[in-house]
């Protein structure tokens, strides 16, 4: 069964800098908001490292926040949730797809790009492989 990481803070509504800080973290570390201030991650050594880290960040903001690790009993729950995951990641690798499309693209930096999305890709989706063996493939000729 899969195990999975929930966030769930609040922090002062003002200034509304703390709350955009802490949301940008999330995103960047590819959570999904499931419900109001509940997130959620795969469990992951570096997931859940990455919650802790934030968590400590959130109580510095004179917010609260609590690091739950759990897992779905309902297989078609997780499932749903995986695809959420995919379709995030999918959604993302879209501009880099699109550029790849054009004449002699700039393969260092959508090389960097990748990368920085592949970290959270937690669910290798189809399209992040596609612009993989794309990238690989431009590499090699």
């Amino acid at each position: 069964m899969r195990q999975w990481i929930l966030l769930h803070y609040r922090v002062p509504p003002k200034p509304s800098a703390k709350r955009v800080y802490v949301w940008r973290k999330l995103k960047n570390l590819g959570a999904l908001l499931l419900h109001d201030s509940v997130w959620v991650l795969p469990n992951t050594a570096w997931t859940y490292e990455q919650c802790r880290w934030l968590a400590a960040e959130i109580e510095e903001l004179h917010g609260d926040a609590m690091v739950w690790q759990g897992h779905l009993t309902l297989p078609d729950q997780e499932q749903t949730l995986i695809n959420r995951f995919i379709a995030a990641s999918e959604q993302e690798y879209q501009p880099l797809w699109q550029a790849l499309q054009h004449d002699a693209p700039d393969l260092s930096s959508l090389s960097r790009q990748f990368q920085q999305l592949h970290r959270r890709d937690y669910f290798s989706s189809p399209l992040g492989q596609r612009i993989y063996e794309a990238l690989k493939g431009e590499r090699e000729e």
